[in-house]
């Protein structure tokens, strides 16, 4: 069991990695949010890469807070719900973004428009309901608060590398900020997010990957005895 927990831990490190590259890789290309983005190829493309991104995401953290759930205590468990949550809206608002919008961008332009004021942070023109109220408490209670709160409860666990876990605590904190500057330059903020958590990603990894030859021998023995014994 020891060996497979190790196994399942090492790939949540690997899916965790491979999120936090994705996402800090992706801001600088990231298409326009407007209208005339939602139907281009590079639009279809950046979308589908996302939502592979949240998924991973929801693995990846999942696995760094198994390792650490006993030492991050209370602190812990409630940022890595709130943080982990924030990725599972966004998977539904990306859906949405990749495969409802390119549809109605000729058949209804202001539900469009309206839509990617989520991200733009432009005046909407339509009713959406309450998209725009659930949108935003995924970002300050889920990505900014759960993000602080499980950056703060890994670095004091002291399991994984510290300076990934303030990494992650000080962009989590330094979120808000980013609303000050021009939106073509809010996605760069994320950058150092994708790197934290890919470094949190890495070091689970390499970690579990270390420990797995160091039990093979106590398992080879120990089924080399009992086959002995019989």
């Amino acid at each position: 069991m020891k060996l497979t927990d190790a196994k399942l831990i090492g790939l949540a490190g690997l899916a965790a990695m491979a999120a936090g590259i994705i996402f800090a890789g992706i801001q600088p290309i990231h298409p326009a949010d407007v209208r005339a983005s939602v139907t281009t190829d590079g639009w279809a493309i950046i979308m589908a890469v996302k939502l592979v991104m949240c998924l991973l995401f929801l693995v990846g953290l999942t696995g760094i807070y198994a390792r650490q759930a006993k030492a991050a205590g209370w602190i812990g468990l409630v940022g890595f719900l709130l943080f982990n949550l924030s990725w599972a809206i966004n998977f539904a608002y990306i859906f949405a973004e990749a495969y409802i919008l390119p549809v109605l961008a000729s058949e209804s332009p202001q539900f469009v428009d309206s839509f990617l004021t989520l991200a733009n942070g432009s005046t909407s023109e339509v009713d959406i309901g309450a998209l725009p109220i659930i949108y935003g408490l995924s970002g300050f209670v889920g990505y900014m608060i759960g993000g602080l709160l499980f950056g703060v409860a890994t670095f004091r666990a002291g399991i994984l590398p510290r300076r990934a876990a303030g990494l992650l605590t000080i962009t989590a904190v330094l979120t808000p900020a980013a609303a000050l500057l021009p939106h073509e330059i809010q996605r760069l903020v994320g950058i150092p997010m994708g790197l934290a958590v890919a470094w949190l990603g890495f070091a689970l990894w390499a970690e579990q990957r270390a420990e797995v030859p160091e039990r093979l021998p106590d398992v080879a023995g120990r089924e080399f005895g009992q086959s002995r014994a019989k």
